[in-house]
């Protein structure tokens, strides 16, 4: 089975053909007990997905989310003006429904101070 960048040259050598045919070129082919070839295609597609930087595998990522991709640490204020920390990056501190903190407002920026700690 072709991994990383030769899997990455194999698809682009392949051109325009069939899934089914793309999948077993590239090795991901196996055999089911009756001896008739059985195509691997989620391993595939998570072999390419990871060949293209994307890592959907556990324990991977930046972030504390099911999905791919990795927190930017960048949040946009929406339309009503509100602002959202995301689930993430609750998650990643430990945060719990209900927890407070304290708001304290600078030049530009915005500090959470966890209620009744200090500001570190």
């Amino acid at each position: 089975m072709l991994t990383g960048s030769d899997l990455l040259a194999k698809v682009k050598e392949m051109g325009d053909v069939s899934k089914s045919d793309l999948v077993r070129a590239c090795g991901y082919v196996s055999s089911k007990k009756d001896g008739a070839e059985r195509l691997n295609f989620t391993a595939f597609y998570e072999a390419l997905l990871d060949a293209k930087g994307l890592n959907l595998g556990s324990g991977g990522g930046g972030g504390a989310g099911k999905g791919g991709r990795k927190l930017s640490y960048v949040a946009t204020v929406q339309g009503n003006g509100n602002l959202l920390v995301g689930k993430a990056y609750t998650a990643l501190l430990g945060l719990k429904p209900g927890d407070e903190f304290e708001i304290k407002l600078g030049r530009k920026q915005i500090k959470l101070i966890p209620a009744g700690g200090e500001e570190e």
